[in-house]
């Protein structure tokens, strides 16, 4: 769980994850706790949340975002709410990807788009196309987005490959199916942060997040801010990243990088 961190160390800096992964948990949650009963008021404040975030993430170095906007399984929720949220996306991209693209912010949005309405794939279209060559930080929003449907059409795609012929099943190899899975062009989300309380990732970069380190905090999301991201960071540059190692072999290698 969070940790109260004021400041970032020197030491703590030079470990920034390079690639912060949210599930933004807590919308609803917030708006009753304000008293207002209208779902959509809590996802608005949830919107307006990923404008700071962004922010602090340029101020902490940090190269990608990607957020957990609408889930496969949100289709679920109330009619009136999921029609809301896409309202609230189309909104967003309208309102934000101008901003975006001043500031040298590249947009990705992955996930299916076939239960989308037209208008609103093509202002994805077009805010991907318009921030395409930018070459700051990156923004990825996952919508209408499960990690067992990204790891599925991974293996369709190669299923595929090997019915016409173009390579074995027995040269299918993890790298290979790596290769077809959504942000495979970037580098895997360092930290997966969940506000809201919940501990679990809810179908979320499932095969992405092998090796990420988790953060879970209270904060609903309308109210995690620059000094809840600092923390999050601080938190993590504590932590010992082993990927299968012992902390010894860690140490070492870390004690030769140092005297070269």
């Amino acid at each position: 769980m969070a940790g109260t961190v004021e400041i970032l160390s020197p030491e703590q800096v030079k470990n920034v994850p390079k690639h912060i992964a949210i599930i933004m948990d807590g919308n609803n949650r917030w708006a009753k706790k304000q008293g207002i009963l209208k779902a959509a008021a809590g996802h608005k404040a949830g919107v307006e949340a990923i404008r700071g975030v962004l922010n602090a993430c340029d101020k902490f170095d940090v190269d990608v975002l990607t957020l957990f906007a609408f889930s496969s399984e949100n289709w679920l929720r109330p009619k009136h709410e999921v029609s809301a949220l896409m309202s609230l996306f189309s909104s967003y991209l309208k309102k934000e990807v101008p901003e975006l693209h001043k500031n040298n912010v590249r947009l990705r949005v992955v996930g299916r788009r076939d239960r989308f309405s037209s208008k609103l794939c093509q202002q994805i279209v077009q805010a991907e196309q318009l921030t395409v060559d930018n070459s700051g930080r990156t923004l990825v929003i996952a919508a209408d987005y499960g990690g067992k449907w990204d790891v599925a059409s991974a293996a369709k795609s190669l299923a595929k490959d090997v019915e016409a012929g173009l390579l074995s099943a027995d040269s299918i190899d993890e790298s290979m199916l790596a290769q077809r899975m959504s942000l495979s062009d970037l580098i895997a989300p360092d930290l997966l942060i969940r506000t809201g309380g919940e501990m679990r990732i809810s179908n979320y970069l499932l095969w992405q997040c092998a090796y990420s380190e988790f953060y879970f905090t209270e904060t609903y999301w309308p109210d995690f801010g620059e000094q809840a991201l600092r923390q999050a960071i601080a938190e993590f540059a504590g932590r010992q990243r082993r990927f299968g190692k012992t902390s010894e072999q860690i140490e070492q290698e870390d004690a030769c990088l140092s005297n070269v």
